[in-house]
């Protein structure tokens, strides 16, 4: 018994050991196909994976590169809009003022001309007026002259008289 008990364990000592050397040989020549069919084949797979993958990282890091400049084109295309809104309105600003100058400037000319035009037909009508009163006087006084003298002057003595009188109310005018 003890015989078939060695036996046995020396059987599966070499049954282990055959196993062990058929599973590494399968092993090996398992590798050496794969090198020689496969392993080709998935490493070109492989390279093209990784290719793509860092093309893909490429394409996205240009993407958000772009992205960026644009945003920033458009933060600057803001900005001159809003300068120049600002600039417009500045000159709106500047130029309804001017008009408004402009406007009041013409009315203080246009008030200062009438004042003007009403000074000068107020000094027209009062020598106008004067005049009148003058002759009116004048004739006044003749006819009263007249009256007192009872007698008619000579045109010399008239105009004399006449132009005394002028310069007396003329005086006292002025003095007023």
């Amino acid at each position: 018994m003890l015989n078939q008990l060695v036996l046995s364990v020396a059987d599966v000592q070499n049954t282990t050991i055959s196993n062990i050397v058929v599973v590494t040989g399968s092993f090996v020549l398992l590798l050496a196909l794969l090198k020689k069919f496969a392993w080709n084949a998935i490493a070109d797979m492989m390279n093209k994976r990784e290719k793509k993958i860092a093309n893909d990282l490429d394409s996205a890091e240009q993407s958000r590169a772009q992205a960026k400049e644009l945003e920033q084109t458009r933060q600057e295309q803001l900005q001159t809009s809003k300068s120049e809104a600002s600039d417009i309105i500045k000159n709106a600003k500047s130029s309804g003022e001017s008009s408004r100058q402009q406007i009041i400037s013409d009315a203080q000319k246009e008030v200062s001309q009438m004042k003007e035009n009403a000074q000068e037909d107020i000094s027209n009508e009062r020598q106008a007026a004067l005049s009148s009163v003058k002759g009116e006087v004048g004739d006044l006084s003749v006819q009263i002259a007249e009256q007192i003298i009872n007698q008619e002057l000579s045109k010399e003595a008239h105009e004399t008289l006449i132009n005394q009188y002028i310069e007396s109310i003329g005086s006292e005018d002025e003095t007023r």
